[in-house]
């Protein structure tokens, strides 16, 4: 039975792969059979996940990288490309979030927030995509977020939230241009998901109560949860899936 999850022989490249969702979506690609290249602003963290993957088997290396700026990524993308030859998946995952409220929010917090979330993906996907159309070949994934469709509460997070809904949007568009020549692009919206950050968040009463009462499940998702949607979307399972955002939320967005 052919087995449309593997990815033997594929060459991944995540950024913000050191920790948190990233992470794990590095640890699931590679289990999958998948080799794999981890961009990320902390040197250490990058290099310790790289270590605990070789343990798989799987080749792996990893690059200290700001998706702040361009320059960073278009060289982290050509060391991988001199490395193993190729890049097969982008997961452009690389994210922060500033819960301030919109009337305070400075504009060095709201300037940072869209320099990683909204331009970090663009040039990720951009130096990415130009090799992959090279090829016509390709699979990227992007990370929003469902705060990118509504609006969460009782948080206040504009930027954040601003900057998932363009992340979402720029996925679509980078899938119709590029669909024809090969490559698919989709977005993952994940909801409140066990992160170091989330978790933070939910030990605020007012915050945490108000989050598991408005998700249908009444938990938060795993890493794990969104790294194994991650797989779907960039394997040869989702062959005619593109331009799509999928939503993985436990139920928050059906109410």
């Amino acid at each position: 039975m052919i087995n449309y999850f593997d990815l033997t022989g594929k060459v991944a490249l995540i950024t913000g792969g050191g920790r948190g969702i990233g992470r794990e979506i590095a640890g699931v690609l590679a289990e999958s059979g998948a080799n794999i290249a981890i961009a990320e602003i902390d040197p250490v963290a990058g290099e310790q996940a790289a270590t605990e993957l070789r343990q798989s088997g799987r080749e792996t290396m990893s690059m200290q990288t700001d998706v702040r700026s361009s320059k960073s990524v278009e060289d982290s993308v050509q060391q991988v490309i001199a490395r193993f030859g190729k890049i097969d998946i982008l997961i452009a995952n690389a994210g922060i979030a500033v819960n301030t409220p919109a009337e305070t929010t400075t504009d060095d917090e709201w300037l940072n927030v869209i320099n990683i979330n909204l331009n970090g993906v663009y040039w990720s996907c951009r130096a990415v995509g130009r090799h992959m159309l090279e090829r016509q070949s390709g699979s990227i994934v992007t990370i929003g977020s469902m705060s990118g469709s509504i609006v969460n509460k009782p948080q206040p997070q504009a930027a954040y939230n601003a900057s998932k809904a363009a992340v979402i949007h720029l996925s679509r568009s980078l899938a119709a241009e590029w669909a024809s020549r090969g490559v698919r692009v989709n977005s993952i919206s994940p909801g409140y998901t066990g992160t170091e950050m989330t978790k933070r968040g939910l030990s605020i009463p007012e915050w945490g109560k108000v989050w598991l009462e408005m998700t249908p499940m009444a938990r938060l998702g795993t890493p794990k949860e969104i790294a194994l949607a991650v797989l779907y979307l960039a394997s040869d399972a989702a062959s005619f899936t593109t331009g799509t955002d999928l939503v993985v939320d436990g139920g928050y967005m059906a109410w």
